[in-house]
C-alpha cells in the first residue's frame, strides 16, 4: 500500500545550528535506509513559505501501523507533524499495472 505523507517540521526555539545539522544528518542516513528497504519511495519539496520546513514523501508499507513504525524511526519526527493520506491505484494510471 502506498501513502503520501506531508511532513512539516518546526525546529524548537533556541535549538543550536549544530543540533539542527546533527539531526538532519541522522535523518538523511535513516531516509537512505528506508529507501533501501523499499519503504521510502520518493521525496519532494513543495513550494515553501518563508521559514517553512516541509517535505512530501511517498512511502510503501503493508498497512498504516507499519508506516507509523517507519515514520517514528526517523530522527526529525521529534520536531515534525505528519499528515498521512493512503493512496489507491487509479484505473487510468499510466504507471505499472495501469493504462498504457
Amino acid at each position: 500500500m502506498e501513502f503520501l505523507v506531508d511532513m512539516v517540521t518546526t525546529v524548537p526555539d533556541g535549538t543550536t545550528e549544530q543540533a539542527v545539522a546533527d539531526i538532519r544528518a541522522r535523518e538523511a542516513e535513516r531516509a537512505l535506509q528506508l529507501a533501501g528497504q523499499g519503504i521510502l519511495l520518493r521525496l519532494w519539496r513543495p513550494p515553501l513559505a518563508p521559514g517553512e520546513w516541509r517535505t512530501w514523501g511517498l512511502f510503501s508499507a503493508p498497512d498504516e501501523e507499519r508506516l507509523e513504525q517507519a515514520l517514528a524511526s526517523m530522527p526529525l519526527r521529534v520536531w515534525r507533524q505528519d499528515t498521512v493520506t493512503p493512496l489507491s491505484p487509479h484505473p487510468n494510471d499510466p504507471g505499472p499495472g495501469g493504462t498504457r
